[in-house]
C-alpha cells in the first residue's frame, strides 16, 4: 500500500467511528435553530413595537423580550418614542464633526420665498420632532416624511408671506418659528399623523446673491433713517422739557405776580376804606395825620428844607437842620399817639 495512504487510513478511520446523522434530523435541528433566533425579540426603552401578523396590524409591545410567530408570519416594526428626529429645509448637513459642513438643498428654489411687501428672501430652516403614536405614524400616512416636509414648506411659506422683509431679517424671526410650529400641528394632528413637533428654528434668512448689494444698501438707508430719527428724538426729548418747564415757571411767576398785585390792591383799598372811615369821623384830625405822614416818608430824602408862609415874598432858604428827621419822626409818633 502506498505510504500516502497509510498516513490517512488512519484519520479516516478514527472519522468513521463517528455516528452518522440523517439528513432530516439535520434539517429539523436547523428549522429548530431558525425558529429560536426569529422567534425573540427585544424592545429597549424608550421604544415602541407594532407586530404585524400576514401584513396585518396584531398588537403594539412595549420594552421588554417578547415572542412572535417565525418564518416571516409575523413581523415586527420599532419605532423609538424619545428620540428626536430632524429634517432640514434649504440646506443639508454634510458633516458632524469639530467643524460641521453643509451644502445646498438639492432643489434650489426650496428656500426662495416671497414676503408680503413682494421681497425676495432666502430662509433655511430645521423641523425638530418625535413619533408620539407609531400607530398612526405608520399607518395612516403613506409617507409620514414627506407629508412632513411638504406641510412644513407650505405653512412657512404662507406665514413668512403674511411679514414684510424686515420682520423676516430681524426681530419677527421668533414670531414666525411659533407660529409655523403651531399651524403644522394642527394639520398634523387633523391626519392622525402621529407626530409631534418639538421645535422650529430658523437656522438661516437673508437675501439671495443676486440681490443682495441692493438690500445692503436699502439696509444702510434705513439705518440711517433710524439714526436720524432717533437724534431727532433726543433733542426733541432734551428741548420739549426744558421749554415746558420754562413756560410753566413763567406761567407760575405771572400767577405769583397776579396774585400779589390783587393783594395789594385789596389792602390799599381797604387801607383807603379805613382811612375814610376815619376822616369822616374826624376831618381835621385825619388830614392833619396824612399831612404828618407824608412829610414823615418824603422829608428824609430831602437836602434841603424851605418853608413859606402865606405873607411871605421872598424864599427864605435855611440850612440843613441836624436831626430834622428824627423831630418829624417823633412828631407823627405823638400825633399817632
Amino acid at each position: 500500500m502506498d505510504e500516502r495512504w497509510e498516513v490517512i487510513m488512519p484519520g479516516k478511520k478514527r472519522y468513521a467511528s463517528f455516528p452518522r446523522l440523517p439528513w432530516e434530523i439535520i434539517v429539523l435541528i436547523i428549522l429548530v435553530i431558525a425558529f429560536l433566533l426569529t422567534s425573540f425579540f427585544t424592545v429597549n426603552a424608550g421604544e415602541v413595537g407594532l407586530v404585524l401578523r400576514f401584513g396585518k396590524f396584531h398588537r403594539k409591545v412595549y420594552p421588554g423580550l417578547h415572542f412572535k410567530i417565525p418564518f416571516g408570519v409575523e413581523r415586527v416594526f420599532i419605532y423609538s418614542v424619545e428620540r428626536v428626529y430632524k429634517e432640514e429645509f434649504g440646506f443639508r448637513t454634510k458633516s458632524i464633526g469639530e467643524r460641521t459642513t453643509y451644502t445646498p438643498a438639492p432643489n434650489p428654489e426650496e428656500p426662495i420665498m416671497l414676503t408680503g411687501d413682494l421681497s425676495i428672501v432666502h430662509v433655511e430652516w430645521v423641523v425638530q420632532y418625535r413619533i408620539q403614536d407609531p400607530f398612526h405614524f405608520r399607518f395612516h400616512m403613506k409617507d409620514p416624511i414627506k407629508t412632513l416636509r411638504d406641510i412644513s414648506q407650505a405653512v412657512m411659506r404662507r406665514v413668512v408671506g403674511d411679514r414684510t422683509v424686515d420682520e423676516v431679517l430681524t426681530y419677527g424671526r421668533e414670531e414666525i418659528a411659533q407660529e409655523v410650529k403651531e399651524q403644522m400641528q394642527e394639520i398634523l394632528d387633523f391626519y392622525e399623523s402621529g407626530i409631534e413637533i418639538e421645535t422650529i428654528r430658523l437656522q438661516n434668512v437673508q437675501p439671495p446673491d443676486p440681490v443682495k448689494p441692493a438690500f445692503h444698501q436699502v439696509n444702510e438707508a434705513k439705518q440711517l433713517q433710524e439714526r436720524l430719527i432717533n437724534e431727532a428724538w433726543e433733542r426733541y426729548n432734551r428741548e420739549i422739557p426744558k421749554a415746558k418747564g420754562e413756560a410753566k415757571q413763567t406761567i407760575q411767576e405771572a400767577e405769583g405776580y397776579a396774585t400779589e398785585v390783587v393783594n395789594r390792591s385789596k389792602g390799599e383799598a381797604e387801607r383807603f376804606l379805613s382811612i375814610l372811615e376815619e376822616y369822616r369821623k374826624a376831618p381835621e384830625v385825619t388830614r392833619q395825620r396824612m399831612l404828618i405822614e407824608t412829610l414823615s416818608k418824603v422829608l428824609p430824602d430831602l437836602q434841603q428844607v424851605v418853608i413859606l408862609e402865606e405873607d411871605t415874598k421872598n424864599l427864605v432858604p435855611l440850612l440843613s437842620i441836624p436831626g430834622l428827621s428824627q423831630q418829624f419822626q417823633k412828631l407823627v409818633g405823638s400825633q399817632e399817639k
